[in-house]
């Protein structure tokens, strides 16, 4: 690689946890870094909708839920988020329903989450990236070039980029990683087409006044319905109750093209059934991309000699705390020495 080439700004496609974990740390080392993505700002599936109806503004979260932090790193990490007020400790009543009996579930992990919202600790990080790290919100990235002088990119919004780079993250789902690497690096696109990531149905409720269930957040085993919780019992959470509920992956699967109001009644029905009154409104959300079946667990995806990589909680066992890990493994390789 020339010096030329080697003065040139790195890319990140995908400001979702991993993109901005693997951006923190090549920023860390010196690098210059282009961060992309093609919503209206970062967090990914750590998502919360923030809107206002008839009866005034609210918020949800209705992606990631809460997250866990096993890893001495990412524990680290996440002590950083707490003393920057963007993350705390969800102490919630949680239950889990089998279809004929509740029970408390055993598990003494402990429970984190995004606070006033789960966008937080993104937004936190953003910040932080310093003045060597350039955003582009609502950019979505739809072609890689390979050239003599370095990656070109070629958006929806703004055709090709004049800027090149001297290496290129994709920190994107799966199926959106196959498309972009297809024509460019074929060996990734095999790696990002051998996981099979799957949809959810998200249902955000709201109430005019707290309902008297007696959990916070419950794990279902029977019906169309996976996990069901009290976002309002969240650290940091002002404004009207809201609740979220979502959909199991196979039910979503089968139901994933459905028209939004067929899906709100059945989940509905399903609330129902497990004491949930009807709610003043709610809002029907489809991840077509929530989470992956079997989840690979190596890491992360480089070709050194291409200068290109993949990183993703697809790539480090699923969940938040794995596409943070998956950030930082690219982030090493990338660093390695030519």
């Amino acid at each position: 690689m020339s010096s030329a080439t080697n003065a040139l700004p790195i890319a990140v496609v995908g400001a979702g946890l991993a993109g901005l974990s693997c951006a923190q740390a090549l920023l860390q080392a010196g690098h210059t870094v282009h961060l992309f993505d093609k919503s209206r700002g970062p967090s990914g599936r750590m998502s919360t909708r923030r809107a206002e109806d008839d009866n005034g503004p609210w918020q949800c979260d209705h992606g990631a839920q809460y997250f866990t932090a096993r890893d001495p790193q990412f524990r680290a990490e996440v002590t950083r988020w707490q003393q920057a007020g963007v993350a705390a400790l969800w102490d919630a009543r949680l239950t889990s329903f089998d279809g004929s009996a509740w029970t408390t579930p055993a598990t003494p992990l402990e429970r984190f989450v995004g606070a006033p919202r789960m966008t937080a600790p993104a937004a936190w990080l953003v910040q932080q990236l310093g003045p060597q790290a350039t955003t582009q919100w609502q950019t979505t990235v739809q072609h890689l070039q390979h050239h003599a002088d370095g990656w070109a990119i070629t958006s929806a919004e703004h055709g090709t980029h004049a800027q090149r780079y001297r290496a290129v993250v994709l920190a994107v789902p799966a199926p959106q990683a196959v498309s972009l690497l297809a024509p460019v690096a074929p060996a990734g696109a095999a790696t990002a087409a051998s996981v099979r990531m799957r949809g959810s149905w998200a249902l955000m409720l709201r109430y005019a006044a707290p309902l008297a269930l007696p959990w916070d957040g419950a794990f279902i085993n029977a019906g169309p319905l996976r996990w069901v919780a009290r976002d309002s019992s969240k650290p940091g959470r002002t404004g009207p109750e809201t609740w979220l509920l979502h959909a199991t992956a196979a039910w979503s699967d089968v139901h994933i093209e459905d028209d939004a109001s067929a899906v709100t009644a059945t989940l509905l029905a399903a609330f129902a059934a497990l004491g949930g009154p009807a709610p003043q409104t709610a809002t029907a959300h489809r991840w077509r991309y929530a989470d992956t079946e079997a989840p690979l667990t190596q890491g992360c995806w480089w070709d050194a000699p291409l200068r290109v990589g993949l990183c993703g909680d697809w790539l480090h066992g699923g969940k938040v705390e794995g596409a943070w890990l998956s950030g930082r493994a690219l982030a090493q390789q990338v660093l390695r020495p030519a």
